[in-house]
């Protein structure tokens, strides 16, 4: 029988069982390994008894047990995260951190709407002392953008919901990434893209990094992060069937987290690479 572990262990000692990281680099580079870390968790896993077991630290401060007597911990995560309200995406989990290190966002096709931007902006006014990364994080597979996708391809699917107004807000939202990721598909390969048998499956797919790209972009327009103040916003999409996190940039390299394009031509740049990268081209040519 396969065993999985996963333990969060603190210590009683006034010393924080890990340092925050001090600025964006850091932070960046920390989520990182910790997503690398729970990926690789499952890997050598091929044995019928085999055993995985991954401790994370926790300081015991955060868990409101301070050497001083039982008090409410202060908050102070280093990176606020933007997810999918998808169950299969437990933020914690896949960055390997405990308590009080993120300040976790969830809502479906990870939108930007008024309700999320105004806790990302608490975070950033309120938590400034420990706050060091903003990070738009999308999955694959995801359902808000699926569903989105499925409207673009038959229009006729979106009567049903002309009386649900919530659902609507976050469709409409989407369907501009919908729409503006089926125009560069055609850009690239030609209006007989729609006819290849993975089509819908690549369109989500590319929907799916657009919309977090686009939205790391409009984050760090909206909050004011900058170099500068060193606050500033990442995205990437964790793929589910690996546990890693996908995130197309310039270079070979593509996983971890990446900072957004910083302007129209960068995004250009930025949605052929994405059209063309072999993630979508397979997910274009499978059955």
């Amino acid at each position: 029988m396969k065993i999985v572990e996963i333990t969060y262990r603190f210590e009683a000692r006034d010393t924080p069982a890990r340092p925050r990281p001090t600025d964006s680099n850091a932070a960046r580079h920390r989520l990182d390994e910790g997503n690398q870390a729970f990926a690789a968790l499952l890997e050598g896993l091929v044995d019928e008894h085999g055993i995985a077991r991954r401790i994370v630290a926790v300081d015991s401060c955060d868990l409101g047990l301070s050497p001083s007597g039982r008090r409410a911990p202060t908050q102070r995560p280093f990176a606020a995260v933007l997810g999918c309200s998808d169950a299969r995406v437990p933020v914690e989990f896949i960055f390997n951190e405990g308590p009080n290190d993120l300040f976790v966002v969830r809502v479906a096709g990870n939108g930007l709407g008024t309700d999320v931007l105004a806790s990302l902006k608490y975070a950033t006014e309120h938590l400034g002392g420990s706050l060091k990364l903003v990070v738009v994080l999308g999955h694959s597979g995801c359902g808000a953008i699926s569903a989105a996708v499925d409207v673009f391809l038959d229009p006729a699917k979106y009567l049903p919901l002309a009386t649900k107004h919530s659902l609507r807000n976050i469709l409409d939202r989407l369907l501009i990434v919908v729409h503006a990721s089926a125009t560069k598909l055609s850009e690239i390969f030609g209006p007989a893209v729609t006819q290849r048998p993975g089509y819908r499956a690549a369109l989500i797919e590319i929907a799916i990094v657009t919309n977090a790209a686009l939205t790391a972009y409009t984050v760090q327009q909206e909050l004011g992060t900058s170099e500068a103040s060193d606050l500033r916003a990442v995205y990437g999409v964790y793929l589910i069937a690996t546990r890693q996190i996908w995130a197309p940039r310039g270079g070979a390299e593509w996983i971890g987290l990446a900072d957004p394009p910083r302007d129209l031509a960068a995004f250009v740049d930025f949605g052929n690479t994405v059209a063309q990268s072999d993630r979508i081209g397979a997910l274009l040519k499978a059955e």
